[in-house]
């Protein structure tokens, strides 16, 4: 039987989207970080939002939001879509809230439509993934899919010296009872916000890059999310007098550092896409323009969907690092600071994708997603799949983010008619 033709109304989608916009501190674009007064009201807000249109609501000790449409079948395994509604400082009002919005939107149309699906479904509006008031990304769907463990929520501080624990008081958080014994407190909200119910995850972003609108694509079929290497350098060389030490005779740490970034540049290119290597912070001591540069400090953020791919290009980059700073007599240091696996989304899901976006007659491409998203988490442990909208000249973490009403629509109807097909349709 052919799918039936699904279009959710774009316009409640929409002004949710300006609703939750309003949750905001003063300033330009959303600033809506975790657990502050602003945060709090828009986790209220979606509560009462979700009710209003029928969804069953509930929330974990972490403070992640829940709406379920129960199914009429059987099953321990629910179908999860959403997003996050955290921001960066001054970020826009897409990102995240976007996913989460629509995915209110395409369940209450389903509801009123077709009545109650036979696989269950649910939207989440995860607490947190951006990592911009504490030094951890993913708060909210790490503790649903178990990445985080019951000591985290004392151990990390925000730059106020906040701790992740005392926040979550402030907000009520966990409503776990009176006890005052925070390390049994933090194991028990771990345990108790995990889930092992979820069957499926799906997730409808914008893009926050430029691949869509300068392919003129309408939507993006995400087949993988990147992984990522960073690093922190350290060159140390010889800080002299620059106008009596000759050229022959130096230990500029930035001069190569300079080469070094060259030839990661060359690399980069030569690789192609997927890859790409960022340098974005560096620091030169002393900093004075008559002394030649005795050591240098920088950052490097290498990223591929392909894991081997990824290692291999490390591995060379800093075989070429190592070549350089022996042959200019320097010591280089080196530091992992972070390292994630790529997540390649469900086959199955994507191929469901791309039929959709054909029966729509929409323009669509396959492609990765160079930033990270709550869906890698779930991609492990589950089928997992993601949608792109375009983002107007790439722009995203910034109040100048935009993706027009047509591009926000036409993703809500690819999730509205994937969200029937895995919840509607007989297997």
């Amino acid at each position: 039987m052919k799918r039936p033709f699904l279009h959710a109304p774009a316009t409640d989608m929409l002004e949710l989207l300006e609703e939750l916009a309003a949750f905001s501190t003063p300033g330009p674009g959303v600033t809506r970080l975790l657990y502050t007064p602003e945060w709090s009201r828009a986790q209220h807000f979606l509560q009462e939002k979700m009710a209003v249109v029928g969804l069953e609501v509930h929330t974990d000790p972490v403070g992640n939001v829940f709406g379920r449409l129960s199914g009429s079948q059987d099953s321990d395994k629910v179908i999860l879509t959403g997003s996050h509604i955290d921001t960066v400082v001054n970020g826009g009002k897409y990102d995240g809230a976007y996913g989460v919005a629509a995915a209110v939107t395409a369940m209450h149309y389903l509801a009123v439509t077709f009545g109650p699906p036979l696989r269950t479904l649910e939207v989440a509006a995860f607490c947190e993934e951006e990592g911009s008031r504490f030094p951890l990304t993913f708060w909210g769907s790490g503790n649903v899919t178990g990445l985080y463990n019951g000591s985290v929520a004392e151990s990390v501080s925000d730059l106020e010296g906040i701790t992740l624990m005392a926040a979550m008081e402030s907000c009520g958080l966990p409503n776990q009872g009176s006890r005052t014994d925070h390390d049994d407190q933090g194991d028990r909200l771990m345990n108790s916000a995990r889930r092992d119910d979820i069957g499926m995850y799906v997730e409808l972003h914008i893009e926050q890059g430029i691949i869509l609108e300068q392919s003129a694509q309408q939507i993006g079929v995400v087949q993988a999310i990147v992984g990522q290497r960073r690093f922190t350098a350290r060159v140390i060389g010889t800080a002299n007098h620059a106008g009596t030490t000759p050229m022959g005779l130096r230990q500029d740490a930035l001069a190569g550092t300079a080469e070094m970034l060259s030839a990661l540049e060359q690399f980069a290119v030569e690789a192609g896409e997927p890859l790409v290597a960022t340098t974005g912070r560096l620091e030169v001591f002393p900093g004075t323009s008559n002394v030649i540069p005795g050591e240098v400090q920088f950052t490097l953020d290498i990223r591929h969907s392909e894991a081997e791919r990824l290692e291999s290009f490390c591995s060379r980059v800093m075989t070429k690092f190592g070549e350089i700073a022996a042959r200019r007599g320097l010591k280089l240091e080196l530091e992992q600071t972070l390292a994630t696996s790529p997540a390649p989304m469900n086959p199955a899901l994507c191929e469901a994708l791309e039929h959709i976006c054909q029966e729509q007659g929409r323009s669509f491409r396959s492609m990765v997603s160079g930033a990270g998203h709550d869906a890698q988490l779930f991609a492990p442990r589950c089928p997992a799949a993601m949608i792109f909208v375009p983002s107007r000249a790439g722009i995203s973490h910034s109040p100048e983010e935009y993706s027009s009403p047509e591009e926000l629509a036409a993703g809500l109807d690819v999730l509205t008619a994937l969200l029937y097909k895995l919840a509607y349709e007989e297997s």
